[in-house]
């Protein structure tokens, strides 16, 4: 019997097939949802930092087109994604993504016993959310009394602790009914959120975690459990196990990867994925808005923010805070952008001296991100002075 060597993956290798895989190395012709799913989605609690996300990986796309593909063409859907956040994912990867993270055991309740919802009262305002839901777009207030008709005053009580005011009982269960698939964002109206049902079947959990894997591993990988388990906030100890399931039905793979600062490690990459020698290293400058999924999903974390990145660009080592600016595939400062009008101002905070042609590539980023933005750059090199999440 005879045993082969994992082949060796170092991080300049899988840096450099993070980035090309990203759109971040040379920018697609594709179109939103097409970026969405190689990203495995743009982070949307704040939805300009989505758009910019997903248009700064496109040729000459613009926020215009990521709304377009989100509220006209549908290809785009706004839903609670991973790490129960809200996201932008492509409406035909919606299946996979309803399927994998109803099948993410759940946790303890963090509310009080007086406030948790049993089994039962949970599939009850479920299947209430997806009726009233249907073909519709509600407000937070018009699903409430919608709910409260279905089931009865108790999924209406305020007893949910929640930015100094009480929010209904049932809005706890807002992301379980997103990954149900019967819940996802209408436009707003004016200043309201609105809900509808995106009308989703979810893939049945085994093979949509399967799917999610690979994909993961594809766009992310080489990876441990352990940074897929961060990236979902998920248990640590199941998704151990889901990889070596994965592993003995030979979905997934291992290599050795050189990439940890301790040294290198046992890592998966997807079945038949292990061709790195003929990668180039990550070269260029490029601006990342807020919670890029580049930024987020890439390990390990103290290579991407490496030396004094890891304190200026983390927000105790909690990625996307800042946006950050990539020199060469790994992050080498901040920046911050203000809209005043037409005019964007960017200021970006390098944390080494950059050279002139560094400076000119700088200031064709800056206003890339003017265009995508519908407006016009002011580049400022020097310090960012807001905060995280600014």
């Amino acid at each position: 019997m005879t045993t082969s060597t994992p082949p060796r993956v170092t991080w300049a290798q899988a840096d450099a097939r993070r980035i090309r895989r990203q759109f971040l190395d040379e920018p697609t012709d594709a179109p939103p949802a097409a970026v969405a799913a190689a990203m495995l989605g743009a982070h949307a609690q704040v939805l300009s930092a989505a758009e910019l996300s997903l248009a700064l990986r496109t040729a000459e796309g613009t926020r215009a087109d990521v709304r377009a593909a989100l509220w006209e063409d549908r290809t785009l859907v706004k839903t609670y994604g991973p790490r129960g956040t809200v996201h932008l994912l492509a409406a035909d990867d919606l299946p996979m993504w309803t399927g994998a993270l109803s099948a993410i055991p759940a946790g303890a309740s963090p509310m009080p016993p007086d406030v948790r919802m049993t089994a039962a009262q949970t599939d009850e305002v479920v299947a209430a959310i997806a009726d009233a839901l249907a073909g519709a777009e509600l407000t937070v207030d018009e699903l409430t009394d919608a709910i409260v008709a279905r089931t009865g005053p108790w999924a209406g009580d305020r007893v949910m602790d929640a930015f100094q005011d009480k929010w209904p009982r049932w809005r706890q269960m807002t992301h379980v009914a997103a990954h149900r698939g019967v819940l996802g964002f209408g436009r707003d109206r004016g200043r309201k959120v609105t809900y509808t049902n995106p009308g989703v079947r979810p893939t049945a959990g085994a093979r949509a975690l399967g799917e999610l894997v690979e994909r993961y591993l594809r766009a992310y990988g080489p990876a441990t459990p352990q940074w897929f388990a961060k990236w979902l906030a998920a248990p640590a100890g199941w998704a151990a196990e889901l990889f070596a399931a994965l592993a003995g039905a030979g979905r997934i793979e291992e290599v050795s990867y050189d990439g940890a600062p301790d040294g290198p490690r046992p890592a998966w990459v997807a079945a038949g994925d292990t061709a790195f020698e003929d990668e180039r290293p990550a070269r260029g400058v490029r601006l990342l808005p807020y919670f890029d999924a580049f930024a987020i999903a890439s390990q390990p974390r103290e290579r991407l923010f490496p030396g004094e990145a890891y304190g200026r660009a983390l927000a105790g080592g909690q990625a996307g805070n800042f946006p950050v600016l990539l020199v060469d595939g790994t992050v080498a400062g901040v920046w911050h952008q203000r809209r005043s009008g037409k005019r964007i101002a960017v200021t970006v905070e390098p944390l080494r001296k950059l050279g002139a042609a560094r400076l000119r590539e700088l200031e064709a980023r800056a206003e890339r991100v003017a265009t995508v933005l519908e407006g016009r750059a002011e580049l400022t090199v020097g310090p960012v002075t807001v905060g995280p999440h600014a």
